[in-house]
């Protein structure tokens, strides 16, 4: 499949990645926690993404926990060369499942190493520190004593990037001043638009925004406007919302997630959908800032 590179690459820290890649979360049960339904169809993805070309793969050792990781070593290892993973840290998962916040210095050294032995490599190529002041948004508070941690780690060889997930603006501000990020990973899409500015704004530094929830994440996108720009564009409502994170800024990453061989094949088809002025105008009005 050629289709991924029509929507062009992006730097990633000292990597250029194609712009569509695969976000990892779904290979897990339910509720992203314990063994996936079908063990063998998760890995078979796994190497079907790569097949395709993608060579962008963001997952989390808190997937599963430990399980998402472990399928990936386990489909993909010997790693191509240009394939990059990007992982997260700050949170852990009890027993039921349940999101928890860990950002003490032990918490979070004990996650980078995890992610190291569940990935099965010496470095991780670039981490996310997630905040969780807040499950549900991004809420103000300051991350520097856990961002430094990272960026001792960082020095130390363990990590070669850093970046931050669920943030506000003043946190991003905040990582920026203790260590270089090259990758911001917050909620958006299409209707919730709320980091429009900060979009741009890491645009204008050359630093990737990775959305999650591009599709609306457990509560999928849904809207009468999305459903009609579809059939004039011949294409589904998930592949148009998609396309118009792509065409938004040239610094947004994709990472849609699925454990479905069908549902992989129609995201990255999304990559080659090319949304016209007037589908792009009807579409934002989907969204409020």
């Amino acid at each position: 499949m050629t289709g991924i590179k029509q929507a062009g690459t992006f730097q990633l820290g000292d990597r250029e990645v194609y712009r569509m890649g695969y976000g990892a979360m779904q290979l897990a049960g339910p509720g992203v926690f314990g063994e996936p339904k079908d063990p063998v169809m998760a890995k078979k993805v796994l190497q079907k993404a790569i097949t395709c070309g993608i060579n962008h793969i963001d997952t989390s050792d808190f997937y599963g926990p430990h399980i998402t990781n472990q399928l990936i070593a386990q489909a993909l290892k010997p790693y191509p060369s240009e394939l990059t993973l990007v992982t997260k840290i700050g949170a852990r998962r009890d027993d039921q499942g349940n999101w928890l916040p860990a950002f003490a210095k032990k918490e979070l050294i004990q996650a980078v190493h995890d992610n190291l032995q569940n990935l099965g490599v010496e470095q991780l190529e670039v981490v996310n520190l997630r905040a969780m002041f807040d499950a549900e948004k991004p809420a103000e508070g300051s991350i520097s004593e856990p961002f430094q941690v990272l960026s001792d780690l960082k020095k130390e060889g363990l990590i070669r990037h850093l970046g931050v997930s669920h943030v506000t603006y003043n946190q991003v501000q905040e990582a920026q001043s203790i260590d270089e990020i090259v990758c911001v990973q917050n909620c958006y899409n299409i209707a919730l638009r709320h980091d429009d500015a900060l979009i741009d704004k890491l645009a204008q530094e050359n630093i990737a925004y990775v959305p999650f929830f591009p599709l609306g994440g457990f509560t999928p996108l849904q809207s009468s406007t999305l459903d009609e720009v579809a059939k004039v564009e011949n294409a589904t409502p998930m592949q148009v919302a998609l396309a118009w994170l792509l065409q938004r800024s040239p610094n947004i990453l994709l990472i849609p997630g699925t454990s479905s061989m069908t549902h992989l094949h129609d995201n990255l088809a999304a990559s080659e959908l090319t949304l016209s002025s007037e589908s792009i105008a009807k579409l934002n009005q989907i969204g409020s800032s």
